[in-house]
């Protein structure tokens, strides 16, 4: 009785309290899990205030929140959502994960740990934090392409971080860090997943709809319950984490197609152990500790916080989203969250870890979790900055590359075309394969290998080594080439599908192929390189990140040299456009029709997608009295980064204005060129004909 009874004061002092610094936060407009952090602080060990919960019993409760904040994870995850976010977003979780990986690993390294510590860093960093994210999307109403774009991303991140947790369980649990033992560890993991899955889906979402039908919330609640549990206790008696086995289940009741019912039933009691879980992790949080490394702190947020920055906003760049898009989506992904707390748990819990960096993941989350309402808040602003501030060849480049990317996915619907892209990408495969397996082959057996020799030709250790290293290299030096070759093939490939060259006449989209073919090729070195670097870094020295770094830079200075080259190309595209406007002003003079008739006519613009192919389809669109956009500035209207199309020309009666500056006020009776992606000029027209505000008025 003595223990219910403690059971019962520790619970209404962490709820208790969890309640008042909930409310406080609330009101003053911060994360709630930034309130259920400092709760757990005030009911900790650490802070002298006389409101302390026993550490051992919220530990256990917490652990039943991991279970279901996982469940509500898997709840939104299904075959059918992975289809429907796209390969867009997979891409830029792959960009992102990667990166962050390779940084968090090369960051651990630098700080002394060894190499297991820093595999646990990598993973720390590596994954956002769908919870903070879905709970500042929801108080700061972000909705639409920015929202599906995260979102997307997240189930993406999700799935790497349950197989990072069930890797890391393994290697934490004793095995070895080699190659071998990692890929039996994947096989492992691969072959448990398989019958979970196979024996899941036969049995799960029948019985889940079965229950539904009988129309009894309680039911379904407590069945849907005990799959959960039932799939976290499956997982730990095969070795993994509870985490994996609640999130299977939760995505094998969503293959029911009664997620949503059973999403709503569980919200409750999801969110209560889930703020028992963050409170738990907050009581661990020593401030003294935390002091004492303050430094560690700094630079991990650092690394979260430059380093999500850059990947996925490169990603989402990629992928065709313009820089708003692009840049909204990465800052609202600059934190850590729950998977970081499992994760360095776990390595807490196993001794991989040392005791201080728990309250240092804790305290960067803190950090960032904070910062990411504001970061989303001055995403506009930031993008509208950045768009202002690039170098104009950038800015078409932005601006074309939407409707190259329209034109290439269109020119491979041809059978002939995927295959030929499908046995290059399986060719650069192999070849990233066949680096990496040299590079970790040569790390582990290479001082074997050095023994061997030295005992057989009698020569000197150190020599032997030496040679070991220089062969290495070499073997691998091909390998790089081949990389290098094969990635400017499909970049060739895929420019040529999207700009192909006329035959028997002057070639003149070469310009802008040139820069699609210079931007795939180092967007794909780049993509392997990180993929490789992110697999070897952890048996051996930072060398591989150096080397990325240096063949980055070198293919970065051939695009800047064909982007520049582009901007000289469509400035003599836009004397075109102008010229094809004279024509239409003309006949419409002629013929006494008004403005709206000759622009809608376009038989010139026709022509000029022929003659200009690498400028896309420019569409003219008219400014009108009542149009909004009379009497603004282009830098006013922030056209470029709201809806990523760019104005081409201007043709404003006798005076013509190819590629006009931002500072250009447009007037009634201004005829514009635009170009960019379907989507983009569709926003680009409504924003001028005022059916969508424009950022300003916004």
């Amino acid at each position: 009785m003595a223990d219910a009874h403690a059971f019962l004061a520790d619970l209404a002092v962490v709820l208790g309290v969890a309640a008042i610094t909930t409310y406080i936060f609330q009101r003053i407009r911060q994360p709630v899990v930034f309130g259920y952090l400092v709760a757990g602080m005030i009911v900790g060990p650490y802070l002298p205030v006389p409101l302390v919960a026993d550490t051992a019993t919220i530990g256990t409760l917490s652990e039943l929140g991991v279970i279901l904040l996982m469940f509500g994870l898997g709840l939104e995850f299904s075959l059918s959502a992975l289809a429907k976010v796209g390969p867009s977003a997979g891409f830029v979780a792959l960009v992102d994960t990667g990166v962050m990986f390779g940084l968090g690993m090369l960051l651990g390294r630098v700080l002394g740990w060894g190499v297991l510590p820093s595999v646990f860093a990598g993973a720390i960093v590596a994954i956002s934090s769908t919870t903070i994210i879905v709970k500042a999307f929801a108080e700061q109403g972000v909705k639409g392409r920015v929202a599906s774009l995260v979102f997307g991303i997240l189930v993406f991140e999700d799935l790497v971080a349950i197989f990072l947790i069930a890797i890391l369980t393994t290697l934490a649990a004793g095995a070895a860090l080699s190659g071998t033992g990692l890929g039996a560890t994947t096989l492992k993991l691969l072959l448990f997943l398989a019958a979970f899955l196979a024996i899941g889906l036969l049995v799960v979402p029948r019985l889940v709809r079965a229950v539904v039908r009988l129309g009894r919330d309680e039911t379904t609640l407590v069945v849907s319950l005990g799959l959960c549990f039932g799939g976290a206790l499956l997982a730990v008696g095969a070795g993994y984490s509870v985490a994996l086995g609640a999130f299977i289940a939760g995505s094998l009741v969503a293959e029911s197609g009664h997620a949503h019912e059973v999403e709503k039933l569980i919200a409750g009691v999801r969110d209560m152990f889930g703020a028992i879980f963050f409170v738990s992790v907050g009581m661990l949080i020593d401030p003294n500790l935390v002091l004492a490394h303050w430094g560690t702190v700094v630079a991990f947020t650092v690394v979260v916080v430059v380093g999500k920055l850059l990947a996925v906003s490169a990603g989402a760049l990629l992928t065709g989203n313009g820089v708003r898009t692009s840049l909204q989506a990465a800052m609202s992904l600059t934190q850590v969250g729950e998977f970081a707390f499992i994760i360095a748990a776990l390595g807490r819990d196993t001794r991989v870890l040392p005791d201080f960096v728990y309250p240092v993941v804790v305290a960067v989350s803190a950090l960032t979790t904070l910062t990411t309402p504001m970061l989303i808040r001055a995403s506009g602003p930031a993008a509208a900055w950045v768009d202002r501030h690039l170098p104009r060849p950038l800015q078409t480049v932005v601006g074309l590359y939407g409707s190259w990317l329209e034109r290439m996915s269109a020119g491979l619907v041809a059978d002939d075309a995927r295959r030929l892209v499908k046995r290059k990408v399986r060719l650069l495969t192999l070849d990233a394969g066949v680096l990496a397996l040299l590079i970790v082959g040569t790390s582990l057996r290479g001082p074997a290998v050095s023994t061997w020799l030295a005992e057989h030709l009698g020569l000197d250790r150190a020599l032997t080594s030496l040679v070991v290293t220089i062969g290495a290299a070499l073997l691998a030096l091909p390998l790089i080439v081949g990389i290098v070759r094969v990635a400017r093939v499909l970049a060739l490939l895929l420019a040529a599908r999207a700009l192909p060259s006329a035959a028997g006449r002057l070639d003149y989209a070469a310009a802008p192929r040139r820069v699609l073919e210079a931007l795939l090729h180092l967007a794909i070195v780049a993509l392997c390189g990180v993929l490789v670097v992110a697999i070897t870094l952890p048996f051996v020295p930072p060398v591989g990140p150096a080397v990325l770094v240096v063949l980055v830079g070198w293919l970065t200075l051939g695009f800047w040299r064909s982007a520049r080259d582009l901007q000289g190309h469509t400035r003599a595209g836009a004397e075109v456009l102008l010229g094809a406007f004279s024509r239409h002003l003309a006949r419409a003079s002629d013929t006494e029709s008004d403005t709206a008739a000759m622009v809608d006519d376009g038989r010139d613009l026709a022509a000029l997608h022929r003659v200009l192919p690498g400028l896309g389809d420019p569409v003219p669109v008219s400014i009108t009295t009542a149009s909004p956009a009379a009497g603004r500035s282009l830098a006013a209207l922030q056209l470029r980064t709201e809806t990523g199309a760019i104005v081409l020309a201007i043709t404003r009666g006798d005076e013509q204005l190819p590629l006009p500056e931002g500072h250009e006020v447009l007037r009634a009776g201004d005829v514009l060129a635009l170009a960019g992606s379907t989507e983009a000029i569709a926003q680009a027209r409504a924003v001028l004909s005022g059916r969508t505000p424009a950022a300003t008025v916004a």
